[in-house]
């Protein structure tokens, strides 16, 4: 099974609930397809860099998840077929994106270094 990862802008004209269970039936169409999600990041409602149907803010949502190649296409015809879908975009992981996020999940990125002030404290 390859990697993917997934971003989808939903509606605002959408409530907190309804996004949610936008979501959620995304989630159980690649769950019972047989992907496995590994992560998922609600980004909430963000402005958009240029106005998508004449809306200037979205609720951004990643998803990343293992699946088979031929289980994309279904999702992605699903996702052309809702309209409370404004965008998406599906892209496959190399394993240097695969390490990347796998470095990000487990906090690496977050750490702050340790400065010169600090260790002459010490």
């Amino acid at each position: 099974m390859q990697q993917y990862e997934t971003v989808v802008i939903l509606t605002p004209l959408l409530s907190e609930d309804v996004a949610k269970e936008t979501i959620a039936k995304f989630k159980n169409i690649l769950t019972e397809n047989g992907a496995e999600i590994i992560q998922e990041d609600n980004w909430g409602l963000k402005k958009l860099a240029y106005p998508i149907e004449k809306k200037t803010t979205g609720f951004y949502h990643l998803t990343e998840f293992k699946a088979p190649g031929e289980l994309i296409s279904k999702l992605e015809l699903e996702y052309k077929r809702d309209e409370r879908i404004m965008r998406f975009l599906t892209i496959s992981l190399d394993k240097h994106a695969i390490a990347y996020n796998e470095k990000k999940r487990s906090g690496a990125f977050n750490k702050k270094p340790e400065t010169k002030t600090e260790e002459v404290a010490k």
